[in-house]
């Protein structure tokens, strides 16, 4: 671990947005699945949430290449269960959906604790979701087709939330709590020595300002 990639890291998480995040529903295709991966990274989401039935978004997270490792993903095993979960913390539920009452995209306030919905290529989000959201929101289209790709949606959607909380100044001071943001900053920058410090029960090491660690956690152990 360089310093400089300790910065890195470091400045990373000092942008991430605790109360933004993505919620894919039946959202299976691998590439669909590491394109919204990279997005979110990009715009700084800490954590998607998905549905998953078969284990394939597991998978798919798993060959995302390395976005896996920085942008967290929470399974769910149904949609209602997944809507429950968000709805019990707090979230704003938002569909991306052209329904009637589909209002811009643009509209919408995304500097509150919003989750984005997104779904299935054809389909969209599920008749639970859509039924559970509190707004549906759309992207105008001005030509023939009738939506984008979902990746493209949720990243439209996406860079518009990262556009507002830039201009509310969400990204000029680190949003997680201290003790997730060191935890966190320790499991990117020593993946390895991290898995091996829950395996044991042990506590991670306090890292010094150039990111090296300040003692061996793994002293003695076999």
């Amino acid at each position: 671990m360089t310093p400089e990639r300790f910065a890195k890291l470091r400045r990373a998480l000092e942008r991430r947005q605790p109360d933004l995040t993505v919620l894919a529903d039946g959202v299976n295709k691998p590439h669909n699945v590491s394109a919204i991966l990279r997005t979110a990274d990009a715009v700084g989401v800490h954590r998607i949430h998905a549905i998953s039935t078969s284990g394939a978004m597991r998978r798919h997270h798993m060959i995302a290449g390395g976005v896996k490792n920085w942008v967290g993903l929470t399974l769910h095993a149904t949609t209602p269960h997944a809507l429950a979960a968000l709805r019990g913390d707090g979230w704003r539920l938002v569909a991306a959906h052209s329904s009637a009452s589909a209002r811009d995209y643009r509209s919408i306030d995304y500097t509150a604790k919003v989750a984005v919905i997104v779904g299935a290529e054809l389909l969209g989000p599920s008749p639970a979701a859509l039924a559970e959201a509190d707004e549906h929101v759309a992207i105008p289209m001005l030509g023939l087709g009738e939506s984008v790709n979902v990746s493209v949606a949720t990243a439209v959607i996406l860079l518009e939330a990262q556009r507002q909380r830039a201009a509310a100044g969400f990204y000029d001071r680190p949003r997680l709590p201290p003790d997730e943001l060191e935890r966190t900053l320790f499991e990117w920058c020593y993946p390895d020595v991290a898995e091996r410090c829950r395996e044991l029960g042990r506590a991670y090491p306090r890292l010094g300002a150039d990111g090296a660690m300040l003692e061996n956690p793994l002293k003695s152990a076999s």
